[in-house]
């Protein structure tokens, strides 16, 4: 039988959905006992949060202030200290987890199975490869951990109103000191997080400016939606890195995905296969992104924008 342990991942004050999304691929083998480990400085919200995900058997919570904010060099080896009670170590394919379960398989000297989209056994798995154009069953060593990210486009979150026992603990180990925290610098923002939207608007370069990209964000502000962007916008300065959408940036599964002069390069579509509905805008009738759209408007953006925020 499996034994999981998910990394939490959380800001200090909220527990990430991502997190109930690794309970949703766990719970995928048959009898498995899934416990989650929450690390910061003071976790007791967020514990009680994670507890509260159906699935979960047992909460770890491990409190010192050298936890928050999250890096990855000193909470990798008290990962590993935990490791030796469980078969498998689950972290999220995000942007913390991408970051921290490679240290961690590295401490283990076992090799990470990336981007899990399912299960097929208790080491079985498959994963994109490709960005995305094909799909590979991949086994992990029967013998040895299993250290993993879980793509959490491919699961909805596991539902909530379980009350597993919330445990602190401790571990021994050595602080690393060449790797240490100087400052966190993040964009402000009232709109919803592009990784948890359910709702995104993006941008491509056919919007020509910085100034002309306010047409998106009218147009997500009127649907209460998160703002994205193709690698080719971001690199032509239109908007910061962190809403860019792709396989170089993230992969989101909103309900519904709005392609704004975006071509649909299959970077692109990497990031956006597992959205509920797709609607592209583009004045070329050819553009790949019509290939995977649900709805599509041909047409020029400065004019079919304006009047579809207008119409909202």
């Amino acid at each position: 039988m499996a034994k999981i342990l998910i990394i939490a991942e959380h800001n200090g004050a909220a527990l990430n959905s991502s997190t109930a999304k690794c309970v949703a691929c766990a719970a995928q083998m048959d009898g498995a006992e899934i416990d989650i480990a929450v690390f910061g400085a003071s976790v007791a919200k967020i514990a009680s949060d994670a507890a509260s995900i159906s699935g979960v058997s047992r909460v770890l919570t491990v409190e010192r202030a050298e936890n928050h904010p999250a890096i990855a060099a000193i909470l990798a080896p008290q990962i590993v200290a935990l490791a030796k009670n469980y078969s498998h170590l689950f972290g999220p394919s995000t942007t913390f987890g991408k970051d921290l379960m490679p240290r961690v398989a590295a401490l283990l000297g076992v090799n990470q199975v990336s981007d899990i989209m399912s299960v097929e056994g208790d080491y079985r798995f498959k994963r994109p490869i490709y960005a995305g154009n094909a799909i590979v069953s991949v086994e992990a060593p029967a013998d040895s951990i299993v250290v993993a990210t879980v793509r959490t486009a491919s699961y909805q979150a596991a539902e909530v109103g379980n009350s597993a026992p919330v445990e602190s603990t401790t571990v021994d180990f050595e602080i690393p000191t060449h790797t240490r925290f100087v400052e966190l610098k993040a964009a402000a923002s009232d709109r919803p997080d592009l990784q948890s939207a359910t709702k995104v608007v993006s941008g491509g370069r056919a919007l020509g400016s910085e100034e002309n990209f306010e047409l998106i964000f009218k147009l997500a502000d009127k649907l209460g939606a998160a703002v994205g962007s193709s690698r080719a916008a971001v690199d032509a300065g239109y908007v910061p890195p962190e809403t860019q959408v792709g396989q170089t940036g993230q992969i989101i599964a909103p309900d519904l995905y709005i392609a704004v002069g975006i071509s649909g390069a299959i970077q692109h579509i990497t990031g956006i296969k597992d959205a509920g509905t797709i609607v592209a805008i583009n004045k070329d009738e050819e553009a790949p992104i019509f290939e995977i759209a649900d709805i599509g408007l041909v047409g020029d953006l400065f004019a079919l924008v304006p009047e579809l925020t207008d119409a909202l």
